[in-house]
């Protein structure tokens, strides 16, 4: 089968058949292998489809007959289980932009020729994603020094594709071949997961490449019969070829038999990457004046665990339960994603929060889960939640990535009904904690020491250690505010005011810690300085306020305290 030049372990071209590695020639070939064209959708071959369904999913089983299937313009080709078991191949053919692959499944080990997915299209957007091709490949059925691959994008490509939740372990040629984007189109690996890959795993070149949230790494497994030898196991994680600066970003990777987790350059060029965050074990790689730079964000304790949302069965991926299901997982058709905390049995609570790049983020009802408007809570602009759960399950629905989860309590998270990895966050464009906490809920909590104040509520600003002054004003729903000696807390009475209705509430700090004491909902906070603010024995989240009923700025100023600055 024709194809463009694959490279030898040393960075220098390896060309199989030049003579016939051009598009056209290409193109040529796979019509005439063609066994299923689209017209506006996607239709089953008769003879070659039956149906099959699993976690409630039905999908169809498309067993290998070396055909080539083209998705064109605007297609989709989804929930499908292509049985590779009988030795022969299948390619997904990709020849029109704003496509899609989703929900496949390529099962058994492979012992065909060439690539399973090509990508060869003009320009515009093409989505790969919950794709798995986890069983592996041999050399036995290709002749080609480095054998068949898994993913090959075209020198003649314009599209920028992007891989989400794909499951690539185990062949020889490539996992995603993706270097070609140095002469056109782009790449984009979210949450993708590779082992073992000969020649590369994640391989790309172009200023508009991204490698984020990915995992890759070699190891000793034995894919079976016909499985192994140089190309199997020592391929690099991450190969970066000539073309712009790749970014990389919370992705994880480690060598093995091959001695560099990252190699930078190819054929006396240089390649150049920006590694943000993450982790790596194993030599980075800078050939012919490559440039890699790292981050401070990158440990040398890689987490090599499988990303959320990735597909680890043939099965899992064809019936769309590991993320890629092109309809609506739950109560909102437009939300791809979702997330559930479990805690059926429990009596004891569970407080968690969670962010994601961009919202909305939703509360649904998926898997019988409860909507508590009492207990449950979504940020202004949609893009962080919190709950509080005892013995039951929320879920939510939303439809980018998640950067951050907390969970504190005995409850369980899964994300696209698989266990959610909580050791990965907070990932790159989280927020941070200050938000966490302080949520409507945490006002009928027994606070510990409560039996011995006479109020409910404690709030407190610390600034121990602080040179500089705290100017704080707060105010409540309905009085009184009383001034307390709480965890050690000093009343200052020069520096300290209340209102006299007992709403409102201001004080000066320095190198100390006020508190004060009261019964109802906070409306507003402001504090003008280098001191904290701590709500019930928690981080209060400044943000929130001010909120319904608050008098506004116009009483904050003009203190006694105020008479004496300069």
């Amino acid at each position: 089968m024709a194809r463009d030049s694959a490279a030898t372990d040393d960075g220098n071209e390896a060309v199989n058949n030049a003579s016939d590695a051009s598009s056209e020639a290409v193109r040529t070939r796979f019509d005439r292998r063609s066994y299923l064209k689209f017209a506006g959708g996607v239709a089953a071959a008769s003879g070659f489809a039956s149906t099959a369904s699993a976690a409630g999913e039905d999908y169809d089983v498309i067993t290998a007959r070396g055909q080539t299937i083209r998705i064109g313009q605007g297609e989709t080709f989804e929930n499908k289980l292509i049985d590779l078991t009988n030795g022969n191949s299948v390619l997904l053919y990709v020849t029109g932009t704003n496509s899609t692959i989703r929900n496949i499944g390529f099962e058994g080990l492979h012992r065909g020729d060439g690539f399973m997915i090509s990508i060869d299209a003009g320009y515009g957007d093409i989505l790969v994603e919950n794709v798995y091709l986890g069983d592996g490949s041999t050399k036995e059925g290709e002749s080609f020094v480095h054998g068949p691959g898994a993913v090959f994008m075209h020198r003649n490509n314009s599209a920028d594709v992007t891989f989400r939740h794909c499951n690539v372990q185990g062949w020889p040629n490539n996992g995603f071949y993706c270097s070609n984007t140095a002469h056109g189109g782009s790449v984009r690996f979210e949450h993708c997961f590779g082992k073992n890959n000969g020649v590369t795993t994640f391989r790309c070149a172009s200023a508009d490449d991204a490698i984020v949230g990915c995992v890759a790494y070699n190891d000793d497994t034995d894919y079976g019969r016909g499985y192994g030898g140089y190309s199997e196991t020592n391929g690099r994680p991450v190969w970066v070829w000539n073309g712009g600066t790749v970014t990389i970003r919370d992705s994880h990777f480690a060598d093995g038999p091959y001695p560099s987790a990252i190699v930078a350059g190819a054929n006396g060029s240089p390649g150049r990457a920006t590694f943000e965050s993450g982790g790596i074990r194993g030599n980075i790689r800078r050939t012919s004046g490559s440039t890699v730079t790292v981050g401070s964000a990158v440990s040398s304790d890689p987490d090599l665990s499988i990303p959320d949302g990735v597909p680890t069965s043939p099965e899992a991926a064809a019936s769309g339960g590991s993320g890629g299901s092109s309809t609506a997982r739950g109560d909102h058709e437009d939300l791809r994603h979702t997330y559930e905390f479990v805690a059926e049995g429990e009596d004891e609570p569970t407080d968690y929060y969670f962010e994601i790049e961009d919202g909305p983020i939703e509360p649904s009802t998926y898997n019988g889960a409860a909507i508590e408007d009492d207990y449950m809570w979504t940020s202004d602009d949609g893009t962080r939640a919190a709950g509080r759960l005892v013995d039951g399950r929320h879920a939510w629905e939303f439809d980018t990535l998640l950067v951050d989860v907390t969970v504190e309590g005995p409850a369980g998270a899964i994300v696209d009904d698989v266990q959610s990895n909580l050791d990965r966050y907070p990932l790159p464009g989280a927020t941070g904690d200050e938000w966490k906490g302080d949520m409507p809920w945490h006002a009928d909590d027994d606070v510990d020491g409560a039996d011995e104040r006479e109020f409910e509520h404690t709030y407190e600003f610390v600034a121990e250690g602080e040179d500089e002054p705290t100017d704080y004003y707060f105010e409540i729903e309905d009085g009184p505010i009383e001034p307390s000696t709480y965890n050690g807390a000093a009343i200052e009475d020069d520096c300290t005011w209340v209102s006299d209705d007992g709403t409102r509430a201001a004080g000066r700090l320095v190198d100390g810690r006020h508190a004060w004491e009261f019964d109802t909902l906070l409306v507003d906070v402001t504090v003008e300085g280098p001191a904290g603010a701590i709500v019930d024995d928690k981080q209060s989240y400044l943000s929130r306020y001010p909120r319904a009923g608050a008098t506004g700025d116009e009483w904050k100023g003009d203190m006694p305290w105020h008479d004496a600055d300069d």
